[in-house]
Formats: C-alpha cells, structure tokens, sequence
C-alpha cells in the first residue's frame, strides 16, 4: 500500500525592504531552519509608511505602527504568518487578533556616538561647541539636550546607509545611532563611542527582535518559541509594561535601561522634556517573572515625580506641528 505524504509546510515570513530589516529577517528565517528543516520559510517584502516618508520628523508623522501597520494587515489578511520588527519600532499595543509570540536574543542595546573622520578620536565629551549632531529620535535629543546644550541637533531621516553617506558628506559632524543596527549591518567599526546609559538611556526594546503573528496560529506560535531568548523577553516586556502605562509611543523621550542579576530585574527609566530642561528619572528592581508589574509600578513613580505633565505638554506641542 502506498502511503501518500504530506505536502511539505511553507511559512511567509514578512519584513520591511529595508537593509537592516532584510539582514534581522533572514538571521530569523537562519535560525527556524536549522531547528525546522522540513519547513519552507520564504520571505514576503513590504513597504511601511515610514518607509516612504523621508522628509518629515518621526514625531510629526505620528508613530502608531508607523513601521509595522502594513506588515501586520498582511498578518490579518493572511497573506504572510509572522512579521519580524525592531521590537523598539512595535507598538506597545497590537491590533487585535495579533500577538507578540516570540523575542529574540538581544544585542547590545545601547547608543553609540558615530562621527565624521574630521572628529576621529573624539567622544561626546570632547566635541567642539556648535557640532552639528544628527538624530531622528526624540528621547536622544532629550537627553543629550539637557547634558549637552552647546551642541546643534539636526533631524536626520532615511535607512542607516542613507544617514551614513550624509555624515561623511558633512551634512553632520556626528550621529546618534543604535550600536544594535550598527553591528547586524557589519559597521561596527564606525563607532567611536557607546553611549553608557549616564549620558543617554536607550529606547525601550532597542536591540531586540519582535516576532508578531496571529493570535490564534498555535502552531506557528510554537515554531516561533524556538527561538526565544527568556532573559531579553523579562528585560522587554518591563520596558514595554512601562511606555505603555505612561501611554508613550515610540517617539516620545521615554528611555530605559534593564538587567537581571541572579533571577532578579532593575529597570530604571526616564521621562524628559524636548528641550532637555524638565527630567524625571527612578529605578525599581524585583523578581524577573514579574516583569510587567515593575514596568507599571515604575511608571506611577514617575508620574509622580511629574511625567504625565511633561508628556502631556510634548503631546501638545507635537499636534501643533511645532
């Protein structure tokens, strides 16, 4: 009698075009083959929004899912089974039907300081009065604001290649990028400095990846536990707990910095004003399991202190549009 086999299983995998985003997917779509080899993974490409929009400030635009939406309809719509995201780009609050299934090894989540050739050798600490620096991310530019006012800070939009060849134009004199992205693209050479976290807390999720999937896909759900790294997944979801209890969304000055030592987590946070003038910083530590409730409870500290007026007021000023 002849058995007759199964078709072998495909699973779409969706990512954004972009350099860094392809190298993240197909590091993921690497690691589900070796622990599935009899499973297809193909890879589905899409443009977000905040793709296509080059020449506005990320605050401006608005930031609910502004470079996920599009992959997570294709979720819905079936068309791909999970999206692979910079977990600092995934809203804190998912479209129903879709879950956060699954958060990979992190790697260094700090900021790093790239500069233009004519500034080799010099930190942030050593840089002239004037230096021209490049971010997009309002957090940084809070708190470099208030540690550094005597530089100039410049909006600088497009992929990490793009902001490269304007830094070695001279558009910039230096850059403040994520070391994360800087390292998956092989660049690790172009950083000067690591930011430590005195001088600038990083963004929540930076240096994780973020798979999301249909809520109600249990097999894909289980596939994707494969490669799930616990200790990045307590430090995450903290930090995530946190910007979600204070309703921040991924370009508000919201910064944070995780550990866990024997089973136990630290997570410290900040909120600051735009301008680097107003800043409310604490640190909570507990057990590890439970990661969400020391996010909130951090956030209602902070609130305290005066974080609801400061966000209140950049909330304000960004639906000005100034």
């Amino acid at each position: 009698m002849t058995s007759v086999s199964s078709p072998p299983r495909t699973i779409r995998i969706g990512s954004r075009k972009s350099q860094l985003a392809l190298v993240q997917t197909h590091w993921v779509r690497e690691q589900l083959q070796k622990s599935f080899p009899d499973i297809t993974f193909e890879v589905h490409t899409m443009s977000t929004q905040g793709d296509k929009i080059l020449d506005v400030a990320l605050a401006k635009i608005g930031d609910k899912g502004l470079f996920t939406k599009e992959l997570e309809l294709g979720m819905i719509n079936q068309e791909i089974d999970f999206a692979v995201h910079s977990l600092k780009d995934l809203p804190t609050k998912l479209p129903e039907g879709l879950t956060l299934a699954t958060i990979t090894e992190r790697e260094n989540p700090a900021d790093a300081l790239v500069l233009h050739e004519k500034y080799k050798g010099q930190t942030i600490d050593t840089l002239p009065k004037g230096a021209v620096i490049g971010t997009s991310s309002l957090r940084r530019l809070a708190q470099l604001r208030n540690k550094f006012p005597h530089f100039t800070f410049k909006d600088v939009r497009g992929n990490l290649i793009t902001r490269m060849e304007k830094l070695d134009k001279g558009d910039y004199d230096a850059l403040i990028l994520a070391v994360a992205g800087l390292e998956r693209l092989g660049m690790s050479d172009r950083i000067h400095q690591v930011l430590p976290p005195e001088i600038s807390l990083h963004a929540v999720g930076q240096g994780a990846l973020g798979i999301e999937c249909r809520a109600d896909d249990s097999e894909v759900i289980s596939i994707l536990k494969a490669i799930e790294h616990p200790q990045t997944r307590d430090r995450c979801l903290a930090e995530r707990a946190f910007l979600r209890s204070l309703e921040g969304g991924c370009q508000v000055p919201i910064g944070v910095n995780t550990e866990i030592v024997d089973g136990n987590l630290t997570l410290t946070g900040i909120v600051a004003s735009v301008d680097g003038q107003k800043l409310v910083q604490d640190t909570v530590t507990g057990l590890a399991k439970d990661a969400e409730k020391l996010g909130t409870e951090l956030a209602n500290i902070l609130r305290q202190q005066g974080a609801t007026e400061i966000l209140e007021t950049i909330f304000t000023e960004i639906q000005r549009g100034s």
